[in-house]
């Protein structure tokens, strides 16, 4: 059955008069002349059978349907014209996909390491998104997504990555300029908004007390918390698997003990086993999950010593 949808060129024509609110503007844009416009929207308007503009003489004015026409015709071009320009990036020799990730644990662990990734495999390209919430990966446009494990990823594929372990950690300087007052309790300490109850958690399970665990700025994401903490504004109740390089650095310090349990676990989500996977998102799999597991032996070894 034949498709009811207008021509490119008459949504063109009265998207871009819409916009201007004339058809003389739209015309210029366009490098039509105005009669061209003229008749491409009143051809769009026979089509649909609803007057898109109030016309005045020389004046036109969208009407009430033209207006919600406009806005839709114009969400629908600008997703075209993005999936165009998508293709048109994309190698011509190679592959690409697109993975949905939390934000810091892209930033902060993800994003360092692929390099590694495009060594091994330099024709893959590896698109990256946010995401914050789970969601159903089916018609979504992500081929994996990395998240926290959860109920609401039921019937994809889970593959386990890390374990989000929190440890309290603040900028040397901070650390120095409380001196004899450098207890946990006396410092100020920084929350994540999505946590509310983390260091109550932590002061239950370490048996550091706290006077009131709730005091203290609120963050959004991990990588606030992060940079608050580089800033010395307070002590930061972090994954260790984001803070490495700054421990290392010696830009932030940990001289209390890590959460005595697992905040999360860290997962990869996929439509189907890796095993009926297409080639590139295969690659990524195996090469996410080898990475994962070097850094999971890592962190026995630390706790080992």
């Amino acid at each position: 059955m034949r498709r009811k949808i207008p021509s490119h060129s008459a949504l063109l024509a009265f998207e871009a008069a819409a916009r201007h609110g004339s058809f003389a503007r739209a015309a210029e844009e366009l490098a039509l002349t105005e009669g061209a416009i003229s008749r491409q929207i009143a051809r769009l308007e026979t089509f649909l059978g609803v007057a898109l503009f109030n016309r005045a003489g020389n004046r036109v004015r969208l009407a009430p349907n033209g207006t919600r026409y406009a806005a839709q015709v114009r969400e629908i071009l600008d997703r075209l014209e993005r999936d165009s320009l998508y293709l048109m990036g994309q190698p011509a020799e190679g592959a690409s996909i697109d993975i949905a990730a939390i934000p810091t644990f892209a930033t902060r662990w993800l994003i360092p390491r692929l390099k590694r990734f495009q060594q091994r495999h330099p024709n893959v390209t590896v698109h990256i998104a946010e995401c914050m919430e789970p969601f159903l990966l089916a018609g979504s446009g992500f081929d994996a997504a990395i998240h926290f494990d959860h109920p609401a990823w039921a019937g994809m594929h889970r593959h386990h990555l890390l374990e989000e372990v929190l440890v309290p950690v603040c900028s040397p300087v901070l650390l120095a300029e409380a001196g004899d007052n450098a207890s946990l309790d006396a410092m100020p300490r920084l929350h994540r908004r999505q946590n509310p109850d983390a260091w109550q958690v932590y002061a239950q399970a370490s048996g550091i007390e706290l006077t009131n665990s709730a005091i203290g700025a609120r963050y959004d994401l991990h990588a606030m918390l992060i940079e608050a903490a580089l800033a010395g504004l307070g002590v930061a109740l972090v994954p260790r698997l984001y803070i490495g390089a700054e421990l290392a650095e010696g830009r932030l310090v940990a001289p209390w003990p890590d959460a005595g349990s697992v905040a999360k676990n860290f997962c990869l989500v996929l439509p189907e086993p890796i095993e009926s996977s297409d080639g590139p998102l295969q690659a990524f799999a195996h090469w996410l999950l080898e990475e994962a597991r070097g850094v999971a032996m890592e962190n026995r070894d630390r706790n080992a010593d």
